[in-house]
């Protein structure tokens, strides 16, 4: 009898190990807040009081997979639409004195698939949008303003977010601000300073935990 108790909770283990297995893998995802120096940036910062004006959504922790809505000609504020942005080129590279604050998320794998699909819709169709400056606006006067194929970066954030089932923000994505993005207490903050010094401050973490030789 002892004998087949021992048997069945080799199995029972066994069970439960491959069910473990089998549970969806972590993935991560990254968040960043930065303040630029372009006037249209300061002027948001001088209205809100708030450290940041603009978010991106980023699939690696180098931030080298990074997108948003932003200007599309870094001297054109009026120019603006879907961006894949680059923190060494465009409005980042001209603004070494950029500073940011870097977030981490743990999603499941089927999130993380579907953010990237929600992605390369906006990828496929990146003629079609452009900035959703009215939604600004509503943002002021707390009114959801949304426009189709309309975003302005925080609202495009929270949208794709949502639509890959990662609900952060009690309220419509045409009111998240980069301050409900900065309290939500979902989000781990991996990184503050300036984001010229981003790779380095990087490359010394992974050096100190023998990640690179």
């Amino acid at each position: 009898m002892a004998s087949k108790s021992r048997k069945n909770h080799y199995f029972k283990n066994r069970a439960n190990s491959k069910e473990k297995e089998q549970l969806p893998e972590d993935r991560e995802i990254y968040i960043m807040l930065s303040q630029t120096r372009t006037y249209f940036a300061r002027l948001i910062k001088l209205y809100t009081k708030e450290p940041y004006a603009h978010a991106s959504i980023a699939f690696d922790e180098d931030l080298e997979e990074m997108y948003s809505f932003a200007r599309l000609r870094p001297k054109n504020p009026f120019i603006t639409g879907f961006v894949e942005e680059d923190i060494n080129s465009g409005v980042f590279g001209a603004c070494t004195e950029t500073t940011c604050c870097v977030y981490s998320l743990k999603v499941t794998q089927e999130q993380y698939d579907r953010l990237k699909s929600e992605v390369e819709v906006f990828k496929r169709n990146r003629d079609k949008y452009s900035y959703n400056f009215l939604g600004i606006v509503g943002v002021m006067i707390h009114k959801p303003i949304n426009s189709k194929n309309r975003y302005f970066c925080s609202q495009f954030v929270a949208h794709i977010l949502e639509k890959s089932g990662i609900k952060l923000f009690n309220k419509s994505s045409a009111l998240v601000r980069p301050f409900d993005i900065r309290i939500c207490p979902k989000l781990k903050k991996i990184y503050q300073g300036k984001l010229v010094d981003y790779r380095d401050y990087r490359n010394l973490i992974l050096n100190n935990q023998g990640v690179l030789s």
